[in-house]
């Protein structure tokens, strides 16, 4: 019976301790959550520009594309020859000019190191507010996840790659409008 009872007091004594460290301990303080810096996003253009009205495209090995909207407000190409543009393809690029990302700055950058002592591509852009916006694409940076452009300041960034992507479609695919196949003749 006395190992019983000195189990028993044991136990009261654990739990009396217990019970006194866990109503007398030190209130702790909430952390105030640290907020992490967000990453603001730079887009190339402002949304004070509006939307592209024009957008003239040239390689360096002569290739050129130029697409402009018309009286009724649709696009029209205009280089390699005039003619009927397709308006998904030419509004599906030209959407992309607004949601263009600088992803980086970068700062004492060689143009030639780059490909912007001569670049790979001249676009030019004319917008609904009457402003207009020349760039300087150079290479693919070596991860591929942009290139490498220079702007009017003069200063060297990085742009998004899909969206350069899509101007650079209708360079190498003119965005010709769909001809209507001849209906063939019943005998």
């Amino acid at each position: 019976m006395r190992r019983s009872t000195t189990i028993y007091i044991f136990v009261l004594a654990l739990l009396a301790g217990l019970y006194y460290f866990l109503n007398n301990r030190p209130e702790t303080v909430d952390a105030e959550p640290t907020a992490e810096p967000i990453a603001q996003i730079e887009y190339l253009f402002s949304p004070t520009d509006g939307l592209p009205t024009q957008i003239l495209i040239e390689s360096k090995t002569g290739e050129v594309v130029e697409v402009v909207r018309d009286k009724e407000n649709a696009w029209a190409l205009i280089q390699p020859e005039e003619a009927a543009a397709d308006q998904g393809t030419v509004e599906a690029a030209a959407s992309q000019v607004t949601t263009m990302q600088i992803l980086e700055r970068i700062p004492d950058l060689l143009p030639e190191t780059v490909g912007l002592n001569e670049p790979e591509y001249i676009i030019s852009m004319q917008f609904t507010s009457g402003m207009e916006r020349n760039m300087e694409i150079g290479v693919l940076t070596p991860t591929e996840r942009g290139y490498y452009m220079r702007g009017e300041d003069g200063s060297i960034m990085i742009i998004g790659r899909s969206t350069v992507d899509s101007l650079l479609g209708l360079l190498s695919n003119p965005p010709y409008a769909p001809t209507e196949a001849p209906a063939s003749a019943t005998p």
